[in-house]
């Protein structure tokens, strides 16, 4: 793979201005996902370890492919695919481009090889520059910033993907074993996180989603008024030591605190812990990380837990998940800082300082937050005509909203409106609990 030393980190960028601003964007976010497979080999690129996830080099050529037919299939005059058998293997679910590969059989696909996928993305790249060269380019400006921050999500699929991926391996390899988080080179002076507090917001009517300039994916319009009754939120992220005390208070067997369809996922599946705990021989906790298997942190934000998991912490604690709009119109006014990709920890982090009086803290990157909204359609929504009306629209079913981006998402992807979704048993993204309480 390429050598991650030999491309720059990316550096934060402003919203695309001019087609110079496209075109650095580019050349960053494409960088950055080159950058991400620096430490792997190729044996660790084509495997698939289960349905959910994708082989590196499949969302290598799948990002890839997005901009031949998106951009340049649609922008260049009898345009010829590089490989017209790609459009079959690295479509994920556009259904109005054709037919695709079974998701759950990526990982059968020896060929093309991961060198020839590198090719295809390097071909693409260049007929990309020929394009904005001619000055067709600006055309396409908005599809191709859609596809730059698919790419991003992409890129965090790669990570949570190649760990889900080592965790399956005796071996326990880590992608990253050089990145300690610095507060651990330290010793712990109490083992114990900053306390929480309650931050109080008022009710009333508020408007949420997205508005004015800006990337925002469709889902996140039209900016529309919810009621809001007053509320209060946690002034922090719920943290490994407090689970652990609901995993030792017996959360696991204890069905009056789960949901039904939750209660049958932990007695079908078995679980006791979050996904990527274990017991070390000593009888304490150890969690495998992209960095390698470690004593668990007591301070650091819980994740990998599913919805079910958060929902049912949430009644332990006697407290609850917050709605999306709560969530949102706390972080409405907080700036987009926090424990990034770029930051290459690949983990959460614990808080840093005592806790605010007016704003949570920690609630962009780190993990994910589920919250108890389904994700539906805002008031007055219409996924866009054509193939990219798929992106998002397709989804609204079955599954549960999260805010706030991880460790593993770019801070120049995420913002307060965005909404991510997942099925409610999923655990293998960075995804965490924050909780909430009636006012």
């Amino acid at each position: 793979m390429p050598d991650a030393r030999t491309i720059a980190a990316p550096q934060p960028v402003s919203p695309i201005e001019s087609p110079a601003d496209l075109a650095g964007r580019y050349r960053s976010v494409r960088g950055m996902t080159e950058r991400l497979c620096g430490p792997l080999e190729p044996e660790d690129c084509v495997v698939q370890s289960m349905p959910d996830a994708s082989p590196v080099k499949w969302h290598l050529a799948h990002t890839t492919w997005f901009f031949e037919q998106f951009v340049l299939a649609a922008a260049v005059p009898g345009y010829r695919p590089f490989r017209p058998e790609f459009g079959f293997l690295f479509n994920s679910y556009y259904d109005a481009v054709g037919e695709r590969h079974p998701r759950p059989r990526r990982g059968l696909l020896t060929r093309p090889t991961l060198r020839e996928v590198l090719e295809y993305r390097a071909a693409i790249d260049r007929a990309m520059g020929d394009l904005r060269e001619t000055g067709a380019s600006g055309e396409f400006a908005p599809v191709i910033e859609i596809g730059l921050h698919h790419e991003q999500q992409h890129q965090e699929l790669l990570l949570t993907d190649v760990k889900h991926l080592f965790a399956q391996n005796p071996l326990r390899p880590a992608y990253a074993p050089d990145r300690l988080v610095p507060d651990e080179q330290a010793p712990r002076a109490t083992g114990r996180a900053l306390p929480h507090t309650w931050i109080e917001f008022k009710g009333g009517v508020r408007a949420i989603g997205h508005a004015g300039p800006g990337f925002a994916y469709d889902n996140e319009s039209p900016r529309h008024e919810a009621l809001l009754r007053p509320f209060r939120l946690a002034s922090r992220p719920v943290t490994c030591g407090e689970y652990l005390a609901f995993i030792d208070d017996g959360g696991y067997a204890r069905p009056e605190l789960w949901l039904f369809d939750g209660w049958d996922a932990v007695r079908g599946a078995g679980w006791q812990a979050p996904l990527y705990w274990e017991r070390g021989e000593a009888g304490g906790w150890r969690i495998f990380t992209l960095a390698g298997t470690r004593d668990l942190d007591p301070r650091e934000p819980v994740c990998h837990v599913s919805f079910y998991e958060a929902d049912a912490f949430a009644r332990w604690a006697g407290a609850r998940l917050p709605t999306e709009t709560e969530w949102e119109i706390a972080a409405a006014d907080a700036p987009i800082a926090g424990n990034f990709v770029e930051d290459e920890r690949y983990r959460p982090v614990p808080t840093a300082g005592p806790a605010s009086a007016a704003s949570p803290q920690q609630l962009f990157g780190d993990c994910w937050e589920w919250t108890a909204s389904p994700y539906t359609a805002y008031p007055g929504y219409r996924a866009p005509a054509g193939a990219l009306g798929e992106y998002n629209g397709k989804f609204m079913c079955n599954q549960m909203v999260l805010r706030g981006g991880s460790c593993a998402t770019s801070q120049t992807h995420i913002r307060a409106t965005y909404r991510n979704f997942f099925h409610p048993p999923a655990r293998w993204q960075f995804s965490g609990i924050r909780l909430a309480l009636d006012e």
